[in-house]
């Protein structure tokens, strides 16, 4: 493919329409409802989302994570090893981004807030409902950090399987678990014709959510 084939490609967005009378009063009420009709309409990996993280350098860093709850409407809950890069920057800069985007509803929604440990509780009780090969697999492998080869994390994996075997479930790792995202402005786009995408902002103050209507 050329650069200018590259450049040629464009879609038109149609489908649907974006206005402050269509949204809830609630930002996280207002993105439960979009994720519903994101499940609903079968989209492919509806929870995934793209977290952004920053180094103490300043130097970004992008990566596809899971969205696993929407406790309370409070925030967005994610779950990972805290010795992981990501879990470096977030130990060192707790503010974040998320992106969801969901092509066959030409919808975006992009979450900006600060980051916290989810209780203990929360992360031990979600580990253990994962199935026995994940739980295995949190904890032969040391996540972002270089390793030899494929084999040695084989080797790490039935280490753990034999370590653990006859245990069900397995205990959760010091080093895993949950992060919540308390989002301090969300914002939700609609694809439209000509360019001229709908955009609605949710900025978070002392009295409440304030929606606002960006330019495309």
């Amino acid at each position: 493919m050329t650069d200018q084939q590259l450049a040629d490609l464009r879609q038109t967005y149609s489908r649907q329409t974006l206005t402050e009378a269509d949204v809830q009063a609630e930002a996280v009420v207002q993105f439960r409802a979009w994720l519903e009709e994101a499940i609903a309409a079968r989209v492919e990996e509806p929870s995934a989302m793209t977290l952004a993280t920053v180094n103490e350098a300043g130097q970004p860093a992008a990566r596809v994570v899971l969205l696993k709850g929407l406790p309370q409407d409070e925030g967005f809950l994610f779950f990972t090893n805290y010795e992981s890069r990501k879990g470096q920057e977030l130990a060192s800069s707790p503010l974040a981004a998320l992106t969801f985007f969901w092509p066959a509803l030409e919808r975006q929604v992009r979450v900006e807030g600060r980051v916290e440990k989810a209780p203990e509780t929360v992360s031990t009780e979600y580990f253990q409902s994962r199935p026995r090969s994940s739980q295995i697999g949190a904890w032969a492998s040391p996540q972002s950090q270089p390793i030899r080869t494929r084999e040695e994390l084989e080797e790490r994996e039935q280490d753990v399987a034999t370590r653990f075997a006859g245990q069900e479930p397995l205990p959760r790792p010091d080093n895993w678990g949950g992060y919540l995202l308390r989002p301090q402005r969300i914002e939700f786009w609609q694809g439209r014709p000509s360019r001229l995408h709908d955009r609605l902002v949710y900025e978070r103050h002392p009295e409440g959510w304030k929606v606002s209507r960006l330019a495309p």
